[in-house]
């Protein structure tokens, strides 16, 4: 096509030219298809299917055995509360944030907005050190805590909190850009028309971002079941005790028992691949709830 045919066509055709502009040769497009492909299978197949083959490298009953051996099934149950608390303090503090920062105006909301996004800045094992300078035996409330016989440092609450603050920004970061498209028109219709606060809530915004709300949940989950760093540093190791799931893997690999370490970890790899359905799941809901109404008809009818 010459330079004088494609202006004409432009011209008469708008999208003519951006189709031009948008489309690459056939071999380009298999390249790059190819590169990405042979990308997933190196980096995310071949780990995954070692994982599993690694797993059952001893057959299937010595392979349930690993998981059902009391050290691995107290670091599934610490892995577990850890996660479960992480979620609901996050939940809470998650909504209460976003909300405040996307409906209201106030002194040190920068500031806020900031202290949000400080885990993302601190090495996680420099956050458990930080609570072992806190609540540590020689830390600033060391000697409080033992002369009240509370525990915080090796033991399920310093596991708790180490979690909890690697976890945090991940369902604020989530709702604050969604509350903020949004804008405050509906509740402000809703207060005109005599609801309370508590009603405004359930009834007008919590569904607003219900699909929001639901993957921040899930990538915090994920991200408790996971952590490492932190929670090597506060936990002690204690085997059987104070172990989640990666410590527990970590210890039998150090042992040479890979093919147990494998099979705890198979654990952790089957629940990062049901996150990640959960995570494509509510992400195409989020993502549709998030058009406007207009969008949204003309995507179910396209």
């Amino acid at each position: 096509m010459t330079k004088e045919t494609l202006i004409i066509s432009v011209k008469g055709n708008p999208l003519a030219g951006q189709a031009q502009a948008l489309t690459e040769p056939r071999w380009v497009r298999w390249t790059l298809i190819t590169v990405a492909l042979l990308f997933i299978a190196l980096f995310l197949l071949v780990p995954l299917a070692e994982v599993f083959a690694s797993a059952l490298d001893k057959g299937i009953g010595y392979y349930f055995d690993a998981i059902r051996e009391p050290d691995a099934l107290s670091a599934v149950k610490l892995t577990l509360i850890a996660a479960f608390f992480s979620v609901v303090f996050n939940s809470a503090f998650g909504l209460a944030s976003a909300w405040a920062i996307a409906k209201f105006n106030f002194p040190g909301k920068n500031l806020l907005i900031t202290l949000i996004d400080l885990p993302f800045t601190v090495s996680p094992v420099v956050s458990g050190l930080i609570y072992v300078l806190l609540f540590g035996l020689q830390g600033l409330l060391g000697p409080w805590l033992q002369a009240h016989n509370l525990h915080v440092i090796f033991a399920l609450p310093g596991i708790v909190l180490a979690t909890i603050f690697v976890t945090f920004p991940f369902i604020s970061r989530e709702l604050i850009p969604l509350m903020q498209e949004q804008g405050s028109e509906e509740e402000e219709a809703a207060m005109v028309l005599g609801a309370g606060g508590w009603q405004i809530f359930w009834k007008v915004t919590l569904p607003n971002i219900q699909w929001g709300l639901l993957y921040g949940v899930i990538l915090c989950n994920a991200r408790a079941m996971g952590e490492f760093g932190a929670v090597s540093v506060v936990s002690g190791h204690i085997r059987g005790l104070t172990n989640t799931l990666p410590l527990h893997v970590e210890i039998l690999y150090n042992e040479y028992n890979f093919t147990a370490a494998f099979a705890v970890a198979s654990l952790l790899t089957f629940l990062a691949v049901l996150t990640l359905i959960a995570k494509t799941v509510v992400g195409m809901k989020y993502e549709k709830s998030r058009q406007t109404p207009a969008a949204r008809l003309e995507s179910e009818t396209a």
